[in-house]
């Protein structure tokens, strides 16, 4: 019989890559995790894993278990972390879902908020690159709930957080800088970029922004690191179109509206069966939540 302890076990290999790191992870010797690999294996009937001379991989078989054997894990975790704060034994622990622009723009300071009155609660964050990359871990059960893009398609319940704005980003001595109000991307037809790396969802907000403009963006630099596409821009090496969350205060380079508005709208979402701190927080957040910076949305406003 499959257990949670090897599924676990095949999971920290493939992560790791490689048996010894995985055993030092696990705490245990490297024979018995390779013991209880082969065990997994003659219970599924094939092998998992090409052991490689300095890596092992995954076979046709192990791609087909690996899903599985995450979402089981993660669904027995979210069945410890519901009996535990059922039986009063802690304060709760919420996993939760989001892209990387959420975590390093308007999360922070509403999870400082949400810890205020509920120090005992811990939180856990997945980080994902894409919207549809989360939303497809929420159906495997990944985590309680997701805060981002508005999913396509979702059979639970949606709260809708409203639309984040995305602004322009340029150096503080770019030909823009006499440019007062909203711009028109248009201008910017003949720019190269700082885009954002191919899968990542701000890429494809960019493209279609972009491409409404009637043109498609070269590209000066690609990042995998939001937060890296405003010092980029403001360092010169070309505009980036980055969400107003994620401008720090004192922000050294200009900032622009985009004319039409460049937006996506937001929510937070979870499955129709969730308990009651998840369903508060999924409430707090679509009641406290700050889409645009006062600061940025000081520099955005028309001057008399």
């Amino acid at each position: 019989m499959v257990t949670l302890r090897q599924l676990e076990y095949l999971v920290t290999v493939v992560d790791l890559g490689s048996f010894t790191r995985a055993a030092a992870e696990l705490h245990v010797s490297q024979p018995a995790l390779s013991h209880q690999i082969a065990v997994l294996e003659q219970d599924v009937g094939g092998a998992l894993l090409d052991r490689l001379p300095r890596a092992v991989r995954l076979t046709p078989a192990g791609r087909m278990l690996l899903p599985h054997a995450r979402a089981s894990l993660a669904e027995a975790e979210r069945a410890r972390v519901a009996a535990r704060r059922a039986t009063g034994i802690e304060g709760g622990e919420i996993h939760l879902a989001t892209v990387y622009s959420a975590t390093i723009g308007f999360l922070p300071g509403l999870l400082r908020q949400w810890r205020q009155n509920h120090a005992n609660v811990r939180l856990r964050l997945y980080e994902f690159r894409h919207g549809d990359d989360m939303a497809d871990a929420m159906n495997r059960g990944a985590a309680d709930l997701a805060v981002g893009p508005t999913p396509p398609r979702w059979s639970g319940l949606i709260h809708p957080l409203g639309e984040e704005e995305l602004v322009v980003v340029t150096s503080p001595d770019d030909p823009l800088s006499s440019s007062t109000g909203p711009i028109n991307l248009a201008l910017l037809s003949e720019r190269a970029w700082v885009h954002y790396g191919p899968g990542h969802g701000l890429a494809e907000v960019l493209d279609q922004a972009c491409a409404k403009a009637g043109f498609s963006p070269a590209v000066a630099v690609r990042t995998e690191q939001t937060a890296s596409a405003p010092l980029l821009a403001s360092a010169g090496i070309g505009p980036a179109l980055v969400p107003a969350s994620i401008i720090p205060p004192h922000f050294n380079g200009l900032i622009f509206a985009t004319a039409p508005p460049t937006r996506r709208p937001l929510a937070v979402y979870h499955h129709r069966s969730t308990d009651p701190i998840t369903t508060e927080f999924a409430r707090f957040m679509a009641q406290e939540i700050c889409l645009m910076p006062p600061h940025v949305a000081e520099l955005l406003a028309p001057t008399a």
